[in-house]
C-alpha cells in the first residue's frame, strides 16, 4: 500500500593522585565534533589527521611560524605557567557542580569514566548546559555502561534523545558503544588519536576532551568557546575558521595544556568561557593581565585621550614582513565601541535554505481504547533519521492551497487507503529552523469521525494515543505541529501557549538580564560544523 518515503529535506608539578582529586578532571562544556572525512576549516592541514599529507602540513606550519609576529605567541615558559596557574586556581574555586563531573569524580573504572565523559561531550555539542543536565541524568540512569547502551535499540535512543536536537549524535553514541563492546571487548581507546580514529562522530576536540579528562593525556582542545578565549588572549583578529588561524589555535592549545592536570586545564579553559562570553565580564577574568585584547583596549583608550595615536608603551603586533596572517585585514579596522569583542571577528554565516512541507495530523477519534493519531517513520539516513512524524509531503512554497491539499491527500492515502478530502482542514503554519534548513510546515488536520477504523498499516507507520505521542521519538518540530493541532480542538484555551506556535517570530527580544543569563549557559559552537550539519537535525 505504501510507496517509499521521500525525505522532507534532503552538527609546575601539580600531578593529581589516582583518587578523588584526579576525578576532578571533569567535563564542563563540549563542542560539536564530527569525524572529518577530509580536511575541514577546523582540521586544516593538521598532521594528526590521517587524511592530510604530513609533508604539506609541516610546510604550511613552518610558513605560518615564520610569518607570525611574536605578539600572537606565548614566548616563554614563565608566561605559559602564569596562565596555567591563574586559570586552574580560578577553576578550583569557581567550577560548577555538574552531574557528569560528579560521576567522573567518583568513578575509578577508566572505561566507565571515559564513557561518562563521552556522553556528556556529545550531548553538549551545540546545546546549552542547562538543557543537557536532565537528558544526561536520564541517559546515565537508563544506560550506565557501554554494554547497556550497546544492547539498546535505536528506537529507544531516539526516544530518550527527543527534543535535544542533532539526532545523529545519539545514533553515533550507540554505534560507537556497539563497536567498543563488539570489537574491543568493552575497553575504550586510550588516546586522543585512537579515539578519533575508532569512534563514529568523534572528532579532534571530543577525542582530546575524553583523553585528557578520563585518561590524563596532555591533549589540547579547541571548541568555539576556546577559540573565543584564545583569540582574545592573543589578539587574533583574522578569520578563525581559516586553515592557518585554526592551525595556530590548536598549536596554542597544545602548548598551554598543563601536563600535570590536563583534564582540569581543558575544562578550566572551557569554563572560563562563561566569563569570556560574547558579552564578556573582563573584571572577573582570571587571566586579564595576560590578555592582549584587553591591552589593546587600554592602548586605544589612552591614545584617544592623549590624541596621540600609538604614543603609549603597550606592545603591538609587528610582523616580519607584510600583513600579519593572524591580524584582522585592513578592510576591517578596529571598532572602538566593541572593545575586546573585536576578537574574534564574526564569520559570515550562510543563511539556511528555505523549504516548505504540507503536514497532517490524522486522527481516529473513535478508535478502540480512545482517540489515536497516525505517525510514520522517517528514512534511516538524512534529516531526522529514524524519527517519527506526522504524514507530510514537500511542496512548493508558492503552491496554491488546492495543490497542497491534493498532494497531502495522496500522501495520506498511500498510508491508510481512500480518505474523504472534504474534511482536510488547514490550521495554519509552523516555522522551525534546523541547523541548515528553515522549514515551514503548512499544518492540516483530518478526523475520521465516521470512517471505518484503520487497524492495519505498513511497518513504518503506527497509531498512537495522544499520551503515547508525548513519549515517542519525535522531533521538536513535530511537537510544535501537535501543539497547534491541540490548540484548535474544543476545550483548549485559544490564548494559551499552544495556540501561539505560528507567531513565535513575533515574540519580544529577551531583556538585558535574560541575555546575561543566556550568556552564562552559552552553548558550544562547533569547530567542525560542516560535519554535523550534513546530518542536520
Amino acid at each position: 500500500m505504501k510507496k517509499s518515503r521521500a525525505a522532507v529535506g534532503n552538527r609546575s608539578g601539580r600531578r593529581k593522585q589516582a583518587s578523588s582529586q584526579e576525578g576532578k578532571e571533569k567535563c564542563a562544556f563540549g563542542s560539536s565534533q564530527a569525524k572529518p572525512s577530509a580536511p575541514s576549516a577546523c582540521a586544516g592541514t593538521i598532521p594528526e589527521f590521517s587524511e592530510t599529507p604530513a609533508g604539506p602540513a609541516r610546510q604550511q606550519k613552518a610558513l605560518l611560524q615564520a610569518s607570525v609576529s611574536s605578539y600572537h605567541l606565548f614566548r616563554d615558559v614563565a608566561e605559559v605557567t602564569a596562565l596555567q596557574e591563574s586559570l586552574l586556581d580560578w577553576y578550583d574555586r569557581k567550577k560548577r557542580d555538574l552531574p557528569w563531573r560528579r560521576l567522573v569524580e567518583g568513578e575509578v573504572d577508566l572505561d566507565r569514566r571515559a564513557y561518562a565523559v563521552w556522553v556528556a561531550e556529545v550531548m553538549l555539542q551545540q546545546t546549552q548546559v542547562a538543557t543537557v543536565i536532565n537528558y544526561y541524568t536520564r541517559w546515565m540512569q537508563k544506560w550506565p555502561t557501554l554494554q547497556d547502551l550497546a544492547s539498546a535499540s535505536l528506537e529507544e535512543v531516539n526516544q530518550l534523545w527527543a527534543g535535544l536536537g542533532y539526532y545523529s549524535r545519539g545514533r553515533w553514541l550507540q554505534e560507537g558503544a556497539r563497536k567498543v563492546v563488539e570489537e574491543l571487548g568493552g575497553h575504550m581507546p586510550r588516546t586522543a588519536e585512537t579515539l578519533q580514529q575508532f569512534l563514529p562522530g568523534v572528532g579532534r576536540y571530543t577525542a582530546g576532551a575524553i583523553a585528557s579528562i578520563a585518561f590524563g593525556q596532555a591533549a589540547g582542545v579547541v571548541d568555539g568557546n576556546v577559540i573565543r578565549v584564545l583569540c582574545r588572549v592573543r589578539a587574533i583578529g583574522a578569520d578563525s575558521s581559516s586553515t592557518l588561524v585554526s592551525q595556530h589555535l590548536w598549536s596554542l592549545a597544545q602548548q598551554l595544556v598543563d601536563p600535570a592536570r590536563p583534564g582540569d586545564f581543558n575544562q578550566a579553559a572551557m569554563e572560563g568561557a562563561i566569563v569570556c562570553t560574547p558579552r564578556p565580564l573582563c573584571s572577573h577574568c582570571p587571566v586579564q593581565n595576560l590578555c592582549r585584547a584587553r591591552q589593546r583596549v587600554e592602548r586605544e583608550q589612552l591614545s584617544a585621550s592623549q590624541s596621540l595615536p600609538g604614543n603609549c608603551d603597550v606592545e603591538e603586533c609587528a610582523p616580519n614582513t607584510g600583513q600579519c596572517p593572524l591580524c584582522a585585514p585592513p578592510t576591517e579596522p578596529w571598532d572602538q565601541t566593541l572593545g575586546v569583542t573585536n576578537f574574534p571577528r564574526k564569520a559570515s554565516r550562510k543563511p539556511p535554505r528555505e523549504e516548505c512541507s504540507a503536514i497532517c495530523v490524522l486522527e481516529q477519534p473513535k478508535a478502540l481504547g480512545g482517540a489515536h493519531i497516525l505517525l510514520v517513520q522517517r528514512p534511516n539516513s538524512g534529516l531526522l533519521a529514524g524519527l517519527w512524524e506526522f504524514p507530510s509531503v514537500s511542496v512548493n512554497a508558492e503552491a496554491s492551497g488546492q495543490h497542497q491539499r491534493a498532494a497531502l491527500l495522496q500522501e495520506l492515502q498511500s498510508w491508510v487507503g481512500p480518505l474523504p478530502d472534504t474534511r482536510l482542514q488547514h490550521l495554519g503554519q509552523v516555522v522551525h529552523t534546523f541547523s541548515h534548513i528553515k522549514m515551514t510546515y503548512q499544518v492540516y488536520s483530518l478526523a475520521l469521525e465516521e470512517h471505518t477504523p484503520v487497524t492495519i498499516v505498513p511497518p513504518a507507520a503506527r497509531w498512537l494515543t495522544r499520551e503515547d505521542f508525548h513519549t515517542a521519538a519525535v522531533s521538536t518540530a513535530m511537537k510544535k505541529v501537535f501543539r497547534m493541532y491541540e490548540g484548535q480542538q474544543p476545550g483548549t484555551c485559544k490564548g494559551s501557549k499552544r495556540s501561539q506556535v505560528a507567531t513565535l517570530s513575533k515574540r519580544k527580544k529577551p531583556s538585558p538580564g535574560q541575555q546575561v543569563l543566556e550568556s552564562f549557559f552559552w552553548p558550544h559552537v562547533p569547530t567542525d560544523a560542516p560535519s554535523l550539519n550534513t546530518a542536520a537535525q
